[in-house]
């Protein structure tokens, strides 16, 4: 029986492509056992045992980004952070290490690096993690999402999907994706999304640019997020919720979507042909830029500033988009072109070849 160490978390841009990779492990090797590590304030302390995967813990340790106490203390807690996952390694018998970035991958490369386990790797973003860039020193098997992704030894697998999107019919599935949402689905449809926690200028331009979207014939289906203070104007053809449990179904009712340029939302609207304008998150280190490059050369999709997203874009940028429903549709299959649906597949392949070369 082959035991493999799944390393990665805090967010979902690390959980879900793990979870992916790890289903899609325990569907090519029934018989494996699938394990992972992480740390107890990430997403996957909660994400992970309820999909039935073990859960081991190691301390959420953050990469020192300037001078200070904690760089000081970095070192002698992050050694302690690799002699809890060498236990981890020795005494489950771990035969393959991947890792997804996030506070749990460093350890789990060093850790496995130190035994000679083999190590795969996968990066999310098209503008690499630090955790990432260490893992990709000591092995050949790094898989990535973007082709413009610039790492040692890079293959494009793709982003490891969920299984509700990877088997997504959209056609067959509007009908069901309208009643759902109590919306039309002989309408085209906008998807407005900011993830999980909204998007602060999205949802403001949005709901200051109601009347000209739905005057544009279009409805507008809005995902503000759990934070958002909106209120919901009732206009027929508008449909705003906080939290969305089937995204699935509301990118099968999407005709064109309004959102963050996250690499897990550029993945899932290319892989089933839903164009998009992307407005990427204007703080961090510019990697949402990057992920909607690929989209944006292909003509799948648009890019503005968070910025520039105002009710006067709308008005003379998004609303004539709208309007011209051949460009949309030429959009789509634009988007179609540069997705992956097999990505999980593509790694699970990749993993398995570090463990046949017996190379970390």
């Amino acid at each position: 029986m082959t035991r493999y160490l799944l390393a990665g978390g805090g967010t979902a841009g690390h959980v879900n492509p793990l979870l992916a990779t790890a289903d899609a492990l325990r569907d090519a090797e029934p018989d494996a056992d699938v394990l992972v590590l992480g740390t107890r304030e990430g997403l996957e302390s909660r994400l992970v045992p309820e999909r039935g995967y073990e859960l081991l813990i190691v301390p959420r340790l953050p990469f020192p980004r300037r001078p200070d106490a904690a760089a000081l203390r970095f070192p002698g807690r992050l050694r302690a952070s690799i002699d809890t996952t060498a236990g981890y390694l020795r005494d489950r018998g771990i035969d393959a290490v991947v890792g997804f970035g996030g506070y749990a991958a460093a350890p789990a490369y060093l850790a496995a690096r130190r035994f000679g386990v083999p190590i795969a790797v996968h990066e999310q973003n098209a503008k690499p993690g630090i955790a990432n860039r260490l893992g990709a020193r000591f092995t050949r098997h790094v898989g990535v999402t973007f082709p413009s992704t610039r790492l040692p030894h890079a293959t494009l697998v793709g982003m490891p999907l969920r299984r509700e999107i990877v088997g997504l019919d959209r056609a067959a599935r509007r009908g069901e994706a309208a009643a759902t949402f109590d919306l039309d689905a002989t309408r085209p449809t906008l998807l407005v999304t900011g993830g999980s926690l909204g998007a602060r200028r999205i949802n403001d331009t949005v709901s200051r640019s109601v009347a000209l979207l739905l005057g544009a014939g279009w409805q507008v289906l809005h995902i503000t997020g759990d934070r958002s203070e909106l209120r919901d104007p009732g206009l027929p053809g508008y449909r705003m919720m906080r939290y969305c449990d089937r995204m699935d179904l509301a990118l099968a009712l999407a005709d064109l979507a309004v959102c963050r340029a996250g690499a897990g939302t550029v993945s899932e609207l290319s892989a089933v042909g839903v164009p998009a304008v992307y407005v990427p998150y204007p703080v961090g280190n510019g990697e949402q830029r990057h992920n909607a490059r690929d989209a944006v050369a292909a003509g799948g999709a648009r890019l503005v500033d968070d910025a520039a997203f105002t009710p006067d874009w709308v008005r003379d940028e998004l609303v004539p988009l709208l309007a011209d429903r051949a460009s949309v549709a030429r959009m789509a299959a634009h988007a179609l072109e540069t997705g992956v649906r097999d990505g999980a597949e593509r790694m699970v392949a990749l993993v398995r070849d570090a463990l046949e070369r017996k190379v970390p």
